[in-house]
């Protein structure tokens, strides 16, 4: 039985036909962690490949692929990491399965990444380029949280858009040692460059740039 609805397939099938190039992911997971979002975020995943050409994706069991694992940064499952062609990072990460309102999410970075889109201005942009330092920004979500995809996205379109950026989203749920390390008590909370600097609630994209700023200075 699908995850996706059929309803849903089609307008998913639409959309992708409009991106201009392909997209690419690497996903891993494991029988030892997580493994039932792991599954069910395989078989996403799966359905998604079936309604375009233009996703590719190489699955991996973390446990099989520990060498890439380690190349990609990946340090737990179920984890969808978006590549460029030559396996290039693009520092979009997904940990935990992007169900709830993060599947909208996935899918326009699908498309964003395959087209060569993003959503900042050309000032976030401009301002994004001074940075030379390396970035992680960790943004913690729950499936059911209507204002969650928004800070996601902002943080991916960094990443999309800077090489020293990598933007994870991170499903507090399934990952609830690393949410109480950052002592996340609501969504979205993004982290930037663990806990140098931190903002709770979905902001607009200069407010997070004032915070990665501040947190390579």
């Amino acid at each position: 039985m699908g995850i996706i609805a059929e309803k849903d397939k089609e307008t998913i099938r639409d959309m992708f036909g409009k991106m201009t190039g392909p997209a690419h992911i690497v996903f891993f997971w494991s029988d030892e962690e997580n493994k039932e979002y792991g599954e069910a975020t395989k078989q996403i995943l799966e359905e998604l490949s079936a309604l375009t050409d233009k996703l590719h994706v190489q699955y991996h069991k973390r446990e099989e692929a520990s060498a890439l694992a380690e190349r990609y940064g990946v340090d737990k499952t179920p984890a969808i990491v978006f590549v460029q062609a030559d396996g290039s990072d693009t520092g979009v990460r997904f940990y935990g399965i992007p169900s709830g309102y993060e599947f909208t999410t996935l899918i326009e970075d699908i498309i964003d990444l395959g087209s060569g889109t993003h959503g900042l201005s050309e000032k976030t942009v401009e301002e994004l380029k001074q940075i030379d330092k390396d970035v992680h920004i960790q943004v913690f979500v729950t499936p059911t949280c209507p204002y969650c995809p928004r800070a996601v996205r902002i943080a991916h379109f960094m990443a999309m858009v800077h090489p020293k950026i990598r933007a994870e989203m991170i499903e507090a749920t399934e990952f609830p040692e690393l949410a109480n390390a950052y002592n996340v008590y609501g969504v979205p909370k993004t982290v930037i460059n663990d806990g140098a600097e931190e903002q709770e609630g979905a902001v607009p994209e200069q407010v997070i740039l004032q915070k990665i700023l501040a947190a390579v200075r």
